[in-house]
């Protein structure tokens, strides 16, 4: 078992990778709890698979366990479904020392989350994420968000979990799409912290792209410690961990004017990273050699990169609807070589325009 914490003074936790670990679920759970009801959210694609081993492990650890289905898909992350499962709750009757179980990808894991966030002020949760993305990102760093029409994760909160348990082997069910959409998560490390985890990732594509359990359980690994690094140093994105956010502010756009169910959040956040990459060639930041490494690995990996069929400008509106907006100005983050980064609020509207058409071809 590979184990690493996220050091946040009184809201430190461990995350825990290793096969099966769901069978103890519950005495690992019961470590930092002694909570006896607990909702576990999950939905109906990932409950069948691992809901009865999480609900047994939870039940054997002396857990009252109440199981809520939300369902499956980015468009159900919203307000709606949120007060549904608040809703559970209060009829559950959890109580301040109650806990939540995110069973799930990352929908469920952030809206989980967030109703933990928000629940009589705030009660614990625990991440089981059951997909690739989940495990490299979501889970990890306790941002915990619903959509809004305009926008998303505009409704949400800093909320960190009390522990997170990856279970390599549920990503044996996972479908190639969702696969590759976590690939994109695992390459962003690469390119915006550390250019030995990104020349890893294009020694070992061709592994990776098997599910080799020695590279899975290494980029899940590496993945979760760049993020606890950069966490632990900036909790609440006031400076460095708005290095993340690589890509997201034009894939949040495409997710957006395609109603969140046309593009895994992966496949948009691959698509807004090219974009990045070519704004940072265009501002000098990227070697053409660069250029080729980063879309060569994206390639590899089976990941596309192109844009939708929309407008250029119609992405960049939807940009300016971005909460990493500040003072009016349109904050992103470029790679500046590779393994490096630099964050720019100056880029005029005609070069991320260019960007996004030459990413669009």
């Amino acid at each position: 078992m590979e184990n690493l914490e996220v050091r946040l003074n009184e809201r430190s936790y461990f995350i825990k990778i290793a096969p099966d670990i769901l069978d103890n679920a519950g005495t690992l759970v019961r470590g930092v709890s002694k909570t006896q009801k607990i909702i576990l959210v999950s939905n109906p694609t990932v409950f069948p698979l691992y809901g009865q081993k999480a609900v047994s492990s939870l039940d054997k650890a002396g857990f009252q366990v109440q199981v809520v289905l939300m369902p499956d898909g980015e468009v159900y992350k919203n307000m709606a479904e949120a007060e549904k499962i608040l809703d559970e709750m209060f009829a559950s009757g959890l109580e301040r020392g109650s806990m939540v179980v995110a069973l799930g990808g990352g929908v469920v894991g952030d809206l989980a989350g967030f109703v933990a966030a928000i629940y009589q002020r705030g009660i614990d949760f625990v991440q089981l994420p059951t997909t690739l993305l989940a495990q490299v990102d979501s889970s990890v760093g306790g941002k915990v968000a619903v959509n809004h029409p305009r926008g998303k994760n505009l409704i949400g909160a800093f909320h960190q979990p009390r522990l997170v348990l990856i279970d390599i082997n549920t990503l044996a069910t996972l479908d190639d799409r969702e696969y590759r959409s976590g690939l994109a998560e695992v390459i962003k490390y690469g390119i915006i912290y550390e250019e030995s985890f990104f020349n890893y990732l294009e020694e070992n594509a061709h592994k990776i792209m098997d599910r080799n359990p020695e590279c899975l359980s290494t980029i899940i690994y590496h993945s979760c410690r760049i993020k606890s690094e950069i966490v632990a140093k900036d909790e609440r994105e006031e400076g460095l961990r708005a290095i993340l956010n690589l890509g997201h502010t034009f894939g949040h756009a495409i997710e957006k004017l395609t109603g969140y169910n046309v593009y895994r959040h992966g496949e948009a956040v691959a698509m807004g990273t090219i974009a990045a990459v070519y704004l940072a060639q265009d501002e000098g930041l990227l070697q053409e050699s660069e250029v080729s490494r980063i879309t060569q690995l994206y390639r590899q990996m089976g990941i596309p990169t192109a844009f939708p069929a929309l407008k250029a400008e119609e992405i960049y509106t939807a940009m300016l609807n971005d909460k990493k907006i500040i003072e009016g100005r349109l904050r992103i983050v470029l790679p500046r070589g590779i393994g490096d980064f630099t964050i720019v609020d100056n880029c005029s509207q005609e070069k991320v325009i260019k960007a996004i058409s030459r990413a669009s071809t």
